[in-house]
Parts: structure tokens; sequence; C-alpha cells
């Protein structure tokens, strides 16, 4: 006996029909997802590459190991008195 708030067969059958659907339109996005994602990601990789040959070209003619030096830099602002404003002088001095 069927009770009032359960679907009939027509009511199971449509809903196993829909959910059949949605599983395979999420199947399809995420695949349609993951191409762009390796899309994306095969392109970033190759900038990547092509920023950097002129590096690795150096690097494998001038192999590391030769003389490094390491130093620290450090601004000093100059000022010239001509920058700064003065008062005149009071005529009692």
């Amino acid at each position: 006996m069927n009770r009032p708030d359960e679907p009939g067969p027509l009511g199971k059958l449509l809903g196993v029909v829909a959910g059949a659907a949605l599983l395979v339109l999420g199947v399809m996005f995420s695949v349609v997802l993951l191409a762009v994602l390796a899309v994306a990601g095969l392109a970033a990789w190759g900038y990547f590459w092509w920023k950097t040959r002129k590096l690795r070209r150096t690097l494998r003619e001038r192999p590391p190991g030769g003389q490094v030096i390491e130093g620290e830099a450090v601004i000093v602002e100059e000022h010239h008195a001509a920058e700064y404003i003065t008062l005149p002088r009071s005529r009692d001095e």
C-alpha cells in the first residue's frame, strides 16, 4: 500500500532519470574543468620556461662555484644647505 507522500512508479522513474542526467552533467563539467586547468597549467609552465631560458643558458655556460661577492647597500639621503628654510635674523643680534 502506497502512502500519500510516497511517489508512484512514474515518479520514481523520473527521479532515477533526473539523477542519472545530473550525474552525467556533473561528470561532463568536471572533465571540461580538468581540461581547462590542464591547458592553463601548461600555458603557465610554458611562460615560465620561456622567461627563464636566458638564465638557464647562462648557468650552463658558467656553472656555480665561482667567486661570489655579497654585500649590503644602504641609501643615505644627502641634505644640502640650500634646501633648508632659514628665518631672517632679528636686528637685536
